[in-house]
């Protein structure tokens, strides 16, 4: 904040000393940019956004589940995951813990581990890149298991996008966000809430939300099937 009136004080200062011209076609436009850049990564606007992405959202009405899915995001955001999915197993939400994501499976299940939790309890997945393949390789190694009803962890900004997503390989799904860091600035947090909007449009405009047919979700697709097996995708508590 004392940055930004710093920056406001010297385009006023730039712009008493300098020429009509200057002003018009240098300061004038610059002075809009810095504004508008102000209003868009204000709290306010960082509020609203978030609420953007959350309000479509169903409520997590604390029934049990089949399992409880965990997505990654990445080491800043590992260890809200990791606590919240504690709590809820603790709660008797479900039997299952299930983790997906290249970068984190296998910590998040350690961390799990560690905090408690059978290793009974604890499978994932470890080479899902995006969250449309979050959703195929869980629906391709849960499915099998019966398990239908899930309760999905993720980040409040990147639930909407995951819950769509696992919706369309046919999860009934109930969301339970994590919070963001409490030390993460408001530029942080824009930065991933504008992530998500062009998230939700490039996954809405290209038919990834598109619910898949009982073919396509009794026969996954022979590339994912494949990938999981030689790779050596999935994980277990060790």
């Amino acid at each position: 904040m004392i940055e930004a009136l710093i920056l406001l004080a010297l385009l006023w200062i730039f712009w008493l000393v300098s020429s009509r011209r200057w002003r018009r076609w240098f300061l004038r436009p610059f002075a809009i940019l810095v504004v508008g850049f102000l209003i868009i990564t204000s709290p306010v606007m960082v509020a609203l956004a978030s609420w953007g992405l959350t309000f479509p959202l169903p409520v997590d009405t604390g029934e049990p589940v089949d399992s409880i899915v965990v997505l990654g995001r990445g080491e800043a955001l590992r260890n809200w995951r990791v606590e919240i999915a504690d709590q809820l197993w603790e709660n008797h939400r479900a039997t299952k813990i299930f983790v997906s994501g290249m970068s984190d499976a296998r910590e998040i299940i350690a961390l799990l581990k560690d905090s408690g939790v059978s290793k009974s309890v604890l499978s994932g997945e470890r080479c899902s890149e995006s969250t449309e393949e979050n959703a195929l390789y869980s629906s391709v190694i849960l499915r099998p298991q019966d398990i239908q009803k899930i309760l999905l962890v993720t980040d409040t900004p990147h639930m909407l996008r995951s819950l769509l997503s696992f919706q369309s390989v046919g999860f009934q799904v109930l969301p339970h966000p994590s919070p963001l860091p409490p030390q993460w600035n408001t530029q942080e947090q824009i930065s991933l809430i504008a992530r998500e909007y062009f998230g939700l449009a490039e996954y809405a405009l290209t038919g990834r939300f598109r619910p898949k047919s009982t073919d396509e979700l009794e026969y996954a697709p022979t590339n994912h099937l494949k990938r999981l097996s030689d790779q050596g995708c999935r994980v277990q508590a060790e």
